[in-house]
């Protein structure tokens, strides 16, 4: 089975590096992954560190995520296809795994177990991240892991990636429910290191959420994608973890703090979830 996976990348050098290593240069790897690096407005040497490794690499000026997934999917015609973030370590065995569940009669979508490198990071962070770790807004979804697979039939529910923050979540949409799956083996994403950095990323996941929300009723709709988008209970925190686990109390408040900072930043002037997508200040 030959199987594509696109990788966006924006100002990705530091992390791009350990992504194709665990994909290219690990027993198992072989001619049957089509990897394909959509480097987008980048100003660091991202797209030289993938050529080294290797595979297809496209340059785009603008720092676009949405535009670096068309172009790659534009520069591939095989199925099953596989996005996959730029700072998620997966095996060629993880891949294969997806690319052999989308094939599963009845699946369209699928992806894999996550598992959070959370090695050095503030210790804000770590409390965050052991609320979001515990919260049911991931059950039979497919984003927010870092890695998703799609059959030919299932990426054909849509012409272009629109010009929205969410992509994951749109691949979720087009998925019903009973047509996803998730794999075994996990894939290993990296956290931000500091507090600053999470609230950036946790401020861009909210824009984002709720610029899909609207797109959904403006546009997604009159698509046919109209699946279970519901957005996760804003207290999901407090009911669903806290409450069967008291013990956590402690993080829910750093959790809490977290999201206030987020809000603020924004309802700021100067703030732009556009203004720059890497995983670092995002």
């Amino acid at each position: 089975m030959q199987i594509s996976v696109v990788i966006p990348a924006y100002n990705e050098a530091d992390t791009i590096g350990a992504t194709l290593a665990a994909l290219v240069r690990t027993p198992g790897s072989g001619s049957d992954l089509e990897v394909i690096v959509a480097a987008n407005g980048c100003r660091d040497a991202t797209a030289d560190v993938a050529r080294s490794y290797d595979v297809q690499v496209l340059e785009i000026a603008e720092a676009s995520k949405t535009a670096a997934l068309n172009a790659a999917d534009e520069s591939s015609s095989t199925f099953p296809r596989v996005y996959l973030d730029a700072d998620a370590i997966g095996s060629p065995e993880l891949i294969r795994a997806l690319g052999e569940a989308v094939d599963e009669p009845g699946a369209a979508g699928a992806t894999a177990q996550r598992v959070l490198d959370l090695a050095g990071c503030d210790w804000p962070v770590r409390a965050f991240y052991r609320i979001s770790a515990e919260l049911p807004a991931f059950e039979n979804r497919l984003f927010g892991r870092g890695v998703i697979a799609l059959s030919e039939e299932a990426r054909k529910r849509f012409d272009r990636f629109p010009d929205i923050i969410a992509d994951d979540m749109l691949l979720d949409a087009v998925v019903a429910a009973d047509e996803k799956r998730e794999v075994t083996m996990a894939v290993r994403v990296e956290a931000p290191r500091r507090a600053a950095d999470l609230v950036r990323r946790v401020a861009r996941a909210r824009e984002g959420n709720d610029e899909f929300a609207r797109w959904m009723e403006a546009e997604g709709k009159a698509l046919g994608l109209a699946r279970d988008v519901s957005s996760p209970q804003r207290t999901s925190w407090l009911r669903d973890v806290v409450a069967r686990k008291p013990r956590l109390a402690g993080d829910a408040a750093v959790y809490v703090g977290i999201i206030a900072r987020a809000e603020r930043l924004r309802r700021s002037k100067t703030y732009s979830a556009r203004s720059g997508w890497g995983t670092r200040s995002s």
